[in-house]
Protein backbone atom coordinates (compact mmCIF):
# COMPACT_ATOMS: atom_id res chain seq x y z
CA UNK A 1 0.00 0.00 0.00
CA UNK A 2 1.69 3.48 -1.00
CA UNK A 3 -1.19 5.62 0.35
CA UNK A 4 -2.19 7.40 -2.98
CA UNK A 5 -5.79 7.41 -3.34
CA UNK A 6 -6.63 5.06 -6.27
CA UNK A 7 -10.26 6.12 -6.02
CA UNK A 8 -11.92 9.37 -4.53
CA UNK A 9 -15.61 10.11 -4.24
CA UNK A 10 -17.10 13.01 -2.28
CA UNK A 11 -20.64 13.81 -1.92
CA UNK A 12 -21.76 11.51 -4.59
CA UNK A 13 -25.38 11.54 -5.81
CA UNK A 14 -27.58 9.74 -8.67
CA UNK A 15 -31.05 9.07 -8.62
CA UNK A 16 -33.58 7.06 -11.04
CA UNK A 17 -36.73 8.89 -11.49
CA UNK A 18 -37.79 9.26 -7.87
CA UNK A 19 -35.59 6.43 -6.66
CA UNK A 20 -32.54 7.60 -5.08
CA UNK A 21 -29.81 5.29 -5.78
CA UNK A 22 -26.32 6.85 -4.16
CA UNK A 23 -27.44 9.46 -1.79
CA UNK A 24 -24.34 11.87 -0.80
CA UNK A 25 -21.31 9.24 -0.63
CA UNK A 26 -17.76 9.94 0.45
CA UNK A 27 -15.18 6.95 -0.90
CA UNK A 28 -11.60 6.97 -0.84
CA UNK A 29 -9.81 3.72 -1.52
CA UNK A 30 -5.83 3.58 -1.09
CA UNK A 31 -4.28 2.24 -4.31
CA UNK A 32 -2.67 -1.28 -4.30
CA UNK A 33 -5.67 -2.50 -1.76
CA UNK A 34 -8.69 -4.47 -2.65
CA UNK A 35 -11.47 -2.62 -1.30
CA UNK A 36 -15.19 -4.37 -0.92
CA UNK A 37 -18.44 -2.58 -1.52
CA UNK A 38 -21.25 -4.66 0.39
CA UNK A 39 -25.09 -4.40 0.73
CA UNK A 40 -28.28 -5.71 -0.43
CA UNK A 41 -29.84 -5.42 -3.64
CA UNK A 42 -30.88 -1.74 -4.20
CA UNK A 43 -28.03 -0.55 -1.91
CA UNK A 44 -26.41 1.76 -4.63
CA UNK A 45 -23.28 -0.37 -5.55
CA UNK A 46 -23.28 -1.18 -9.13
CA UNK A 47 -24.73 2.92 -9.80
CA UNK A 48 -21.53 3.85 -7.58
CA UNK A 49 -18.81 1.80 -9.41
CA UNK A 50 -20.56 2.52 -12.96
CA UNK A 51 -20.37 6.38 -12.20
CA UNK A 52 -16.83 5.55 -10.84
CA UNK A 53 -15.84 3.29 -14.38
CA UNK A 54 -17.23 6.40 -16.21
CA UNK A 55 -20.63 4.17 -17.20
CA UNK A 56 -23.10 6.74 -15.79
CA UNK A 57 -22.74 10.74 -15.03
CA UNK A 58 -22.53 11.80 -11.95
CA UNK A 59 -25.06 14.55 -11.66
CA UNK A 60 -23.78 15.87 -8.36
CA UNK A 61 -20.40 14.86 -6.80
CA UNK A 62 -17.02 14.07 -7.14
CA UNK A 63 -14.93 11.20 -8.92
CA UNK A 64 -11.68 11.03 -8.89
CA UNK A 65 -9.36 8.06 -9.99
CA UNK A 66 -5.60 8.44 -9.80
CA UNK A 67 -6.13 12.07 -9.47
CA UNK A 68 -7.99 12.21 -12.72
CA UNK A 69 -11.69 13.72 -12.95
CA UNK A 70 -13.81 11.17 -14.11
CA UNK A 71 -17.08 13.96 -15.38
CA UNK A 72 -13.84 15.88 -16.90
CA UNK A 73 -11.70 13.48 -18.00
CA UNK A 74 -14.05 9.88 -19.18
CA UNK A 75 -11.16 8.62 -21.69
CA UNK A 76 -8.24 9.36 -19.74
CA UNK A 77 -9.93 7.11 -16.75
CA UNK A 78 -11.44 4.98 -19.00
CA UNK A 79 -7.16 3.86 -19.56
CA UNK A 80 -6.63 3.33 -15.53
CA UNK A 81 -9.76 1.04 -15.27
CA UNK A 82 -10.51 -2.65 -16.30
CA UNK A 83 -13.80 -3.37 -15.77
CA UNK A 84 -15.69 -6.65 -15.62
CA UNK A 85 -19.81 -6.21 -15.24
CA UNK A 86 -22.61 -8.80 -13.40
CA UNK A 87 -23.89 -9.50 -17.17
CA UNK A 88 -21.62 -11.93 -19.13
CA UNK A 89 -19.82 -9.82 -21.64
CA UNK A 90 -18.16 -12.08 -23.84
CA UNK A 91 -19.58 -13.01 -27.18
CA UNK A 92 -20.16 -16.76 -27.05
CA UNK A 93 -19.40 -16.91 -31.47
CA UNK A 94 -15.83 -15.36 -30.69
CA UNK A 95 -12.56 -17.27 -29.64
CA UNK A 96 -11.18 -16.40 -26.01
CA UNK A 97 -8.75 -15.11 -28.48
CA UNK A 98 -10.77 -13.21 -30.62
CA UNK A 99 -12.85 -11.58 -27.73
CA UNK A 100 -9.56 -10.64 -26.06
CA UNK A 101 -8.36 -8.81 -28.60
CA UNK A 102 -11.54 -7.08 -29.28
CA UNK A 103 -10.82 -5.51 -25.95
CA UNK A 104 -7.53 -4.70 -26.52
CA UNK A 105 -8.67 -2.81 -29.72
CA UNK A 106 -11.83 -1.18 -27.60
CA UNK A 107 -9.19 0.12 -25.02
CA UNK A 108 -6.90 1.50 -27.43
CA UNK A 109 -3.91 -1.06 -26.51
CA UNK A 110 -1.24 0.49 -28.94
CA UNK A 111 -0.87 -1.46 -32.23
CA UNK A 112 2.39 -2.48 -31.87
CA UNK A 113 2.30 -3.82 -28.67
CA UNK A 114 -1.42 -5.46 -28.86
CA UNK A 115 -0.67 -9.11 -29.97
CA UNK A 116 1.54 -9.42 -26.95
CA UNK A 117 -1.15 -7.68 -24.54
CA UNK A 118 -3.34 -10.47 -25.55
CA UNK A 119 -1.14 -12.88 -24.68
CA UNK A 120 -0.19 -11.81 -21.82
CA UNK A 121 -4.04 -11.56 -20.25
CA UNK A 122 -5.04 -14.88 -21.56
CA UNK A 123 -1.60 -16.75 -19.84
CA UNK A 124 -2.67 -14.61 -16.77
CA UNK A 125 -5.78 -15.97 -16.50
CA UNK A 126 -4.47 -20.05 -17.41
CA UNK A 127 -6.87 -20.09 -20.96
CA UNK A 128 -3.83 -20.31 -23.27
CA UNK A 129 -4.76 -23.85 -24.11
CA UNK A 130 -8.37 -23.02 -25.36
CA UNK A 131 -7.58 -19.79 -26.77
CA UNK A 132 -9.07 -20.82 -29.92
CA UNK A 133 -11.85 -22.65 -29.05
CA UNK A 134 -15.39 -20.37 -29.20
CA UNK A 135 -16.51 -18.81 -25.91
CA UNK A 136 -19.49 -20.79 -26.20
CA UNK A 137 -17.67 -24.02 -25.44
CA UNK A 138 -16.66 -22.52 -21.86
CA UNK A 139 -17.36 -23.54 -18.81
CA UNK A 140 -18.92 -21.03 -16.30
CA UNK A 141 -15.55 -20.74 -14.55
CA UNK A 142 -13.74 -20.24 -17.62
CA UNK A 143 -15.76 -17.40 -19.01
CA UNK A 144 -15.50 -15.30 -15.93
CA UNK A 145 -11.98 -16.02 -16.07
CA UNK A 146 -11.98 -15.02 -20.05
CA UNK A 147 -13.78 -11.69 -18.75
CA UNK A 148 -10.87 -10.96 -16.45
CA UNK A 149 -8.77 -11.17 -19.20
CA UNK A 150 -10.76 -8.47 -21.09
CA UNK A 151 -10.26 -6.10 -18.61
CA UNK A 152 -6.87 -7.20 -18.23
CA UNK A 153 -5.89 -6.90 -21.21
CA UNK A 154 -5.05 -2.74 -20.71
CA UNK A 155 -2.61 -3.50 -18.09
CA UNK A 156 -5.18 -1.56 -16.11
CA UNK A 157 -4.15 0.49 -12.53
CA UNK A 158 -7.39 -0.52 -11.53
CA UNK A 159 -9.85 -3.38 -11.75
CA UNK A 160 -13.94 -3.03 -10.98
CA UNK A 161 -15.28 -5.58 -10.64
CA UNK A 162 -19.34 -6.56 -10.35
CA UNK A 163 -20.11 -9.90 -8.92
CA UNK A 164 -17.55 -11.31 -10.24
CA UNK A 165 -17.80 -15.17 -9.17
CA UNK A 166 -21.97 -14.70 -9.27
CA UNK A 167 -23.34 -18.33 -10.00
CA UNK A 168 -19.83 -20.32 -9.51
CA UNK A 169 -19.17 -23.03 -7.98
CA UNK A 170 -16.56 -22.82 -5.06
CA UNK A 171 -13.79 -24.11 -6.98
CA UNK A 172 -14.15 -21.66 -9.88
CA UNK A 173 -14.67 -19.00 -7.57
CA UNK A 174 -11.18 -19.68 -6.14
CA UNK A 175 -9.86 -19.90 -9.80
CA UNK A 176 -11.37 -16.37 -10.13
CA UNK A 177 -9.25 -15.24 -7.19
CA UNK A 178 -6.35 -17.03 -7.78
CA UNK A 179 -6.08 -15.58 -10.87
CA UNK A 180 -6.62 -11.94 -9.91
CA UNK A 181 -4.26 -12.20 -6.77
CA UNK A 182 -1.32 -13.21 -8.85
CA UNK A 183 -1.91 -10.30 -10.59
CA UNK A 184 -1.77 -7.80 -7.96
CA UNK A 185 1.20 -9.39 -6.54
CA UNK A 186 3.14 -8.88 -10.07
CA UNK A 187 1.30 -5.35 -10.85
CA UNK A 188 -0.06 -3.62 -6.96
CA UNK A 189 -3.42 -3.64 -9.25
CA UNK A 190 -5.72 -1.62 -7.19
CA UNK A 191 -9.34 -4.14 -7.59
CA UNK A 192 -12.77 -2.54 -5.99
CA UNK A 193 -15.36 -5.20 -5.92
CA UNK A 194 -19.11 -6.16 -4.89
CA UNK A 195 -19.85 -9.35 -3.81
CA UNK A 196 -23.04 -11.06 -2.24
CA UNK A 197 -20.17 -13.82 -1.21
CA UNK A 198 -19.58 -12.44 2.84
CA UNK A 199 -16.41 -15.33 3.09
CA UNK A 200 -15.41 -14.18 -0.01
CA UNK A 201 -15.27 -10.45 1.30
CA UNK A 202 -13.70 -11.44 4.12
CA UNK A 203 -10.80 -13.45 3.08
CA UNK A 204 -9.67 -11.20 -0.01
CA UNK A 205 -10.64 -7.97 0.93
CA UNK A 206 -8.13 -5.54 2.82
CA UNK A 207 -11.07 -2.60 3.42
CA UNK A 208 -14.87 -2.83 3.13
CA UNK A 209 -18.26 -0.86 2.82
CA UNK A 210 -21.33 -1.19 4.10
CA UNK A 211 -23.88 0.54 1.85
CA UNK A 212 -27.63 0.65 2.31
CA UNK A 213 -30.41 2.71 1.32
CA UNK A 214 -27.92 4.59 -1.29
CA UNK A 215 -25.17 5.32 1.70
CA UNK A 216 -21.98 3.79 3.05
CA UNK A 217 -23.47 2.76 6.60
CA UNK A 218 -20.08 1.63 8.37
CA UNK A 219 -16.48 1.28 6.71
CA UNK A 220 -13.09 -0.38 8.01
CA UNK A 221 -11.40 -3.45 7.81
CA UNK A 222 -12.98 -7.07 7.87
CA UNK A 223 -11.57 -7.72 11.51
CA UNK A 224 -12.91 -3.61 12.57
CA UNK A 225 -16.52 -4.53 11.45
CA UNK A 226 -16.63 -8.20 12.93
CA UNK A 227 -15.30 -6.71 16.13
CA UNK A 228 -17.49 -3.82 15.95
CA UNK A 229 -20.37 -6.10 16.55
CA UNK A 230 -18.81 -9.09 19.04
CA UNK A 231 -16.10 -10.95 19.28
CA UNK A 232 -17.09 -14.22 17.45
CA UNK A 233 -19.06 -12.11 15.02
CA UNK A 234 -18.65 -12.95 11.18
CA UNK A 235 -18.47 -10.73 8.15
CA UNK A 236 -22.02 -11.37 7.86
CA UNK A 237 -23.25 -10.43 10.94
CA UNK A 238 -21.44 -7.43 10.62
CA UNK A 239 -24.05 -6.67 7.53
CA UNK A 240 -26.70 -8.08 9.23
CA UNK A 241 -26.21 -5.44 11.75
CA UNK A 242 -26.17 -2.51 8.76
CA UNK A 243 -28.82 -3.62 6.80
CA UNK A 244 -30.69 -5.98 8.87
CA UNK A 245 -32.63 -8.83 7.13
CA UNK A 246 -33.14 -6.29 3.55
CA UNK A 247 -32.63 -8.06 0.40
CA UNK A 248 -33.60 -4.51 -1.76
CA UNK A 249 -36.86 -4.00 -2.86
CA UNK A 250 -38.16 -4.22 -6.48
CA UNK A 251 -37.65 -0.84 -7.60
CA UNK A 252 -35.01 0.87 -9.09
CA UNK A 253 -31.81 -0.64 -9.02
CA UNK A 254 -32.80 -3.30 -6.67
CA UNK A 255 -35.21 -4.96 -9.68
CA UNK A 256 -32.68 -4.46 -12.03
CA UNK A 257 -29.59 -6.29 -10.12
CA UNK A 258 -32.04 -9.03 -9.35
CA UNK A 259 -32.78 -9.62 -12.56
CA UNK A 260 -28.96 -9.18 -13.77
CA UNK A 261 -27.83 -11.59 -11.24
CA UNK A 262 -30.57 -14.26 -12.04
CA UNK A 263 -29.50 -14.37 -15.92
CA UNK A 264 -25.45 -14.48 -14.87
CA UNK A 265 -26.60 -17.67 -12.93
CA UNK A 266 -28.53 -19.59 -15.53
CA UNK A 267 -26.12 -18.48 -18.26
CA UNK A 268 -22.99 -19.86 -15.86
CA UNK A 269 -25.10 -22.61 -14.52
Amino acid sequence: MTGELAVRCAGLRHSFGDTVAVDGIDLRIESGIVFGLLGPNGAGKTTTIRMIATLLTAPAGAIEVFGVDVNRRKLAVRRLIGYVPQQLSADSALTGRENVALFARLFDVPRAHRRSAVEAALHSVGLDDVAERTAGTYSGGMIRRLELAQALVSAPRLLVLDEPTIGLDPIARAAVWQRIDEVRAATGMTVLVTTHYMEEAARQCDRVALMHHGRIRNEGTPRELCAAVGPEATLEDAFRAVTGDALGDETGEGLRDVRAVRRVARRVG
